[in-house]
Order: C-alpha cells, then structure tokens, then sequence
C-alpha cells in the first residue's frame, strides 16, 4: 500500500510541476509558445505514467518468471478506487491543458473576420501548382511572390486559398499549419515574437512538383517592414502606371493608323 500512496504522490507532484512549467527557450511565435507549453505539460504527465507502468511489469516478469500456472488475483477495492480517481484527476488535467491552448485564436483561430483594431498584418497566401503568391489586400493587394514579410510583435492574419487543387500552408517554427482550399479561405492568426527567417512548405500532394513549393516568412523589426512596404507599394505603383502609359500608347498607334 505504501508502494501504491508513493506512486500516486509521484503523480500528483509532476502534475503540480507541470502547471508551473514554462519552456526556457525563446519562441518564435506566440503560436508555437503555447503548443510547445501544452507539449511539455503533458510529458510532465506521460512521462511518470511510462515509468511506472515499466516498472510494475519488470517486477512482475522477474517475480513471477518460474510460476507453472497463473493464479486467480484478489479484488482489492481501495487498489480500484484508487486508480480511478488517479485516471480521472490525470484526465481532467489533459483537458483543462488542452483547452486553454485549443481555445486560443493564435492556435484555432475561426472564420474569416478579422479585428482591424489592432492594426493587424493581413495577408493572403494563394497556391497554385507549384507555387506560392502573397499578397497584402490592406496595403494595396500588391504581391511579393512566395515570400511573406511581417513585423516582430505585429498580430498577423493569413489567409490560405488556392487556386486549383488542395495543397498545405505550413510555418513548423512558427506554428502555422492549415489547408489551403479552391474556393474557400482559412484564415490562420499569429504574433511573430522572433526576427529571423522561417520556411514554409505545402504538406499536401499535390502532383509531380510538390517538393518545389516552398515559401519564406520574414520577421523583421517595425522600422524594417515599413521601409520594405514602402518600397513595395513604389515598384507596384511604378509597375502600375508604366503598364497604363504602355496600354494608352498602344491605343494611340492604333488609332493613328489609316484605315
């Protein structure tokens, strides 16, 4: 009995560690901060779990190794009652966990309205076999190719469609993950906590260039992404006005000429 109480306060006490738990490792994103926090409470769980249910069945093979025949066990209430209780307890932990994490808008983010009170970073992430184009609706709708570029501590709403098939928007280091629809928009929610660049793959197949539609997302500081915006904005602006002269001379020629 001593054996079972030391068991169970064992569990008891990493549950209570785990609570408590915070990684030390800076995040990337406030996304993957809390899917690695859940990650990490739970091992505190499945860990001591594993080692006991190890243990119990080695002492039971090396104890029970030259025994002829099995022998009926006894029924043992408290043993049952206790185990019940240790399951649910272990049970509702994992759910409580799981649902601060799962009820986050940075982890499950639904629909497609997004707050503009924040001043948000949206973008729209269209694929096409094989390949990527982002875009910024809010900033003009220009494209920057397969290449996304957000502030460090900036909310950041990505919305993934596609063009033709189903493929995959994923951001390991960032947490990111959703599919990406004909005819349909998922939008994604994140605040990059870490300047540096991330890579983004498709992780749905779809046909023989599936491995070449990678993308970047580059976090940078408030200064840098203005600087870059604006510098988007200008060369879509100049692309913009050189394409108008060129259709308007082409008109004139065409008018020019004597029927």
């Amino acid at each position: 009995m001593r054996k079972t109480r030391f068991a169970l306060a064992s569990l008891l006490a990493a549950v209570v560690m785990a609570l408590v738990a915070t990684p030390a490792a800076a995040q990337a994103s406030t996304t993957v901060e809390l899917i690695n926090q859940l990650n990490g409470k739970l091992l505190y769980i499945a860990i001591p779990i594993t080692v006991l249910v190890e243990v119990i069945l080695l002492y039971t093979v090396i104890k029970f190794r030259n025994s002829e025949r099995a022998l009926p066990t006894k029924e043992n209430r408290r043993l049952e009652i206790t185990w019940t209780i240790a399951t649910a307890i272990i049970l509702l932990f994992v759910g409580v966990a799981s649902y601060g994490v799962l009820a986050n808008e940075d982890v499950t983010y639904q629909g497609n309205d997004i707050d503009m009170s924040d001043d948000p970073v949206v973008i729209t992430a269209e694929a096409y076999q094989w390949g990527w184009n982002m875009y910024y609706p809010e900033e003009g709708n220009f494209t920057s190719g397969s290449e996304i570029v957000v502030p460090e501590g900036q909310p950041v709403y990505i919305q993934v469609t596609s063009q033709d098939v189903i493929h995959g928007f994923h951001v390991p280091e960032l947490g990111l993950k959703t599919d990406a629809m004909p005819g349909q928009v998922n939008t994604i929610k994140t605040v990059p906590t870490e300047q540096g660049t991330y890579q983004g793959y498709c992780t749905e197949y779809c046909g023989v260039a599936h491995s070449q539609m990678y993308f970047t997302v580059e976090v940078v500081s408030e200064e840098e992404y203005q600087d870059w915006l604006d510098e988007q904005q200008s060369s879509n602006s100049g692309s913009s006005g050189s394409s108008s002269n060129n259709s308007s001379s082409s008109n004139s020629t065409a008018l020019a000429v004597p029927q």
